[in-house]
Protein backbone atom coordinates (compact mmCIF):
# COMPACT_ATOMS: atom_id res chain seq x y z
CA UNK A 1 0.00 0.00 0.00
CA UNK A 2 1.08 3.37 -0.85
CA UNK A 3 0.55 6.18 1.47
CA UNK A 4 -0.27 9.52 0.03
CA UNK A 5 1.50 12.30 1.76
CA UNK A 6 -0.56 15.27 2.60
CA UNK A 7 0.81 18.56 1.51
CA UNK A 8 0.45 21.42 3.93
CA UNK A 9 -0.05 24.96 2.71
CA UNK A 10 3.21 26.84 2.61
CA UNK A 11 3.89 29.02 5.63
CA UNK A 12 5.04 32.59 5.29
CA UNK A 13 8.31 33.67 6.71
CA UNK A 14 8.49 36.79 8.88
CA UNK A 15 10.16 38.67 6.06
CA UNK A 16 7.26 37.82 3.71
CA UNK A 17 4.63 39.27 6.07
CA UNK A 18 3.27 42.82 5.62
CA UNK A 19 2.72 45.02 2.60
CA UNK A 20 5.03 45.63 -0.28
CA UNK A 21 6.21 49.11 -1.20
CA UNK A 22 4.01 49.06 -4.31
CA UNK A 23 0.92 48.21 -2.26
CA UNK A 24 1.69 51.05 0.15
CA UNK A 25 2.18 53.49 -2.74
CA UNK A 26 -1.19 52.49 -4.26
CA UNK A 27 -2.97 53.05 -0.92
CA UNK A 28 -1.32 56.45 -0.45
CA UNK A 29 -2.28 57.44 -4.00
CA UNK A 30 -5.93 56.44 -3.41
CA UNK A 31 -6.05 58.39 -0.12
CA UNK A 32 -4.57 61.43 -1.87
CA UNK A 33 -7.15 61.27 -4.65
CA UNK A 34 -10.01 60.96 -2.16
CA UNK A 35 -8.69 63.91 -0.12
CA UNK A 36 -8.49 66.02 -3.29
CA UNK A 37 -12.07 65.20 -4.29
CA UNK A 38 -13.35 66.03 -0.80
CA UNK A 39 -11.38 69.30 -0.66
CA UNK A 40 -12.67 70.42 -4.06
CA UNK A 41 -16.26 69.78 -2.98
CA UNK A 42 -16.05 71.22 0.55
CA UNK A 43 -14.02 74.44 0.10
CA UNK A 44 -16.57 76.23 -2.14
CA UNK A 45 -19.29 75.34 0.37
CA UNK A 46 -17.25 76.92 3.14
CA UNK A 47 -17.01 80.19 1.18
CA UNK A 48 -20.78 80.21 0.56
CA UNK A 49 -21.40 79.47 4.24
CA UNK A 50 -19.29 82.46 5.28
CA UNK A 51 -21.21 84.80 2.98
CA UNK A 52 -24.51 83.40 4.28
CA UNK A 53 -23.39 83.83 7.90
CA UNK A 54 -22.38 87.45 7.25
CA UNK A 55 -25.80 88.16 5.71
CA UNK A 56 -27.54 86.54 8.70
CA UNK A 57 -25.41 88.53 11.19
CA UNK A 58 -26.22 91.75 9.35
CA UNK A 59 -29.95 90.94 9.40
CA UNK A 60 -29.77 90.31 13.16
CA UNK A 61 -27.90 93.57 13.74
CA UNK A 62 -30.42 95.44 11.53
CA UNK A 63 -33.25 94.14 13.73
CA UNK A 64 -31.38 95.22 16.85
CA UNK A 65 -30.79 98.68 15.34
CA UNK A 66 -34.51 98.98 14.57
CA UNK A 67 -35.37 98.06 18.18
CA UNK A 68 -32.86 100.66 19.40
CA UNK A 69 -34.59 103.24 17.19
CA UNK A 70 -38.02 102.28 18.53
CA UNK A 71 -36.87 102.70 22.14
CA UNK A 72 -34.53 105.69 21.81
CA UNK A 73 -36.24 107.40 18.81
CA UNK A 74 -33.03 107.46 16.74
CA UNK A 75 -30.33 105.17 15.41
CA UNK A 76 -26.90 105.14 17.06
CA UNK A 77 -24.42 107.54 15.48
CA UNK A 78 -21.24 106.43 13.76
CA UNK A 79 -19.29 107.60 16.83
CA UNK A 80 -21.48 105.50 19.15
CA UNK A 81 -21.13 102.58 16.75
CA UNK A 82 -22.64 99.15 17.11
CA UNK A 83 -21.40 99.06 20.70
CA UNK A 84 -24.53 101.13 21.47
CA UNK A 85 -26.50 97.91 20.98
CA UNK A 86 -24.67 96.25 23.89
CA UNK A 87 -24.15 99.08 26.39
CA UNK A 88 -25.93 102.43 26.64
CA UNK A 89 -23.99 105.22 24.92
CA UNK A 90 -22.61 107.90 27.23
CA UNK A 91 -24.40 110.65 25.27
CA UNK A 92 -27.92 109.40 26.05
CA UNK A 93 -30.15 111.83 27.86
CA UNK A 94 -31.65 110.62 31.17
CA UNK A 95 -34.99 109.97 29.39
CA UNK A 96 -33.27 107.97 26.63
CA UNK A 97 -31.19 106.06 29.19
CA UNK A 98 -34.39 105.09 31.02
CA UNK A 99 -35.79 103.66 27.77
CA UNK A 100 -32.61 101.71 26.94
CA UNK A 101 -33.42 98.01 27.10
CA UNK A 102 -32.02 96.19 30.12
CA UNK A 103 -29.38 93.77 28.83
CA UNK A 104 -28.97 95.71 25.59
CA UNK A 105 -30.23 94.78 22.14
CA UNK A 106 -27.65 92.04 21.46
CA UNK A 107 -25.62 90.04 23.99
CA UNK A 108 -22.35 90.67 22.19
CA UNK A 109 -21.23 92.03 18.86
CA UNK A 110 -20.28 89.32 16.38
CA UNK A 111 -17.18 89.49 14.21
CA UNK A 112 -17.70 88.89 10.51
CA UNK A 113 -16.84 85.35 9.32
CA UNK A 114 -13.34 86.55 8.40
CA UNK A 115 -12.62 87.77 11.93
CA UNK A 116 -13.14 91.50 11.44
CA UNK A 117 -15.73 93.82 13.01
CA UNK A 118 -18.78 94.80 10.98
CA UNK A 119 -18.64 98.34 9.60
CA UNK A 120 -21.31 100.85 10.64
CA UNK A 121 -22.04 104.36 9.35
CA UNK A 122 -24.97 106.40 10.61
CA UNK A 123 -26.42 108.42 9.06
CA UNK A 124 -25.49 107.01 5.66
CA UNK A 125 -25.67 108.75 2.32
CA UNK A 126 -29.00 107.31 1.12
CA UNK A 127 -30.29 105.51 4.22
CA UNK A 128 -30.52 105.94 7.99
CA UNK A 129 -27.47 103.68 8.36
CA UNK A 130 -25.07 101.50 6.41
CA UNK A 131 -24.03 98.20 7.97
CA UNK A 132 -21.62 95.94 6.09
CA UNK A 133 -18.78 93.44 6.01
CA UNK A 134 -15.82 94.02 3.73
CA UNK A 135 -15.88 90.40 2.54
CA UNK A 136 -13.03 87.91 2.36
CA UNK A 137 -10.36 90.39 1.22
CA UNK A 138 -11.12 93.00 3.89
CA UNK A 139 -11.13 95.84 1.34
CA UNK A 140 -14.02 97.91 -0.02
CA UNK A 141 -15.60 96.64 -3.22
CA UNK A 142 -14.57 93.37 -4.77
CA UNK A 143 -16.33 90.54 -6.53
CA UNK A 144 -17.37 87.03 -5.55
CA UNK A 145 -16.17 86.14 -2.05
CA UNK A 146 -14.33 89.46 -1.85
CA UNK A 147 -17.52 91.48 -2.42
CA UNK A 148 -18.89 93.63 0.40
CA UNK A 149 -22.00 92.28 2.10
CA UNK A 150 -24.34 95.16 2.98
CA UNK A 151 -27.54 95.71 4.89
CA UNK A 152 -30.66 95.94 2.78
CA UNK A 153 -29.37 93.58 0.09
Amino acid sequence: MTRHARTLPPTRNARDAGFTLVEMMVVILIIGLLATVVALNVLPSQDRARVTKAAADIATLESALDLFRLDIARYPTTDEGLEALVTPPARLSPEEAARFREGGYVRSLPQDPWGRPYQFISPAENAPFDLYSLGADGRPGGQGNDADIRSGQ
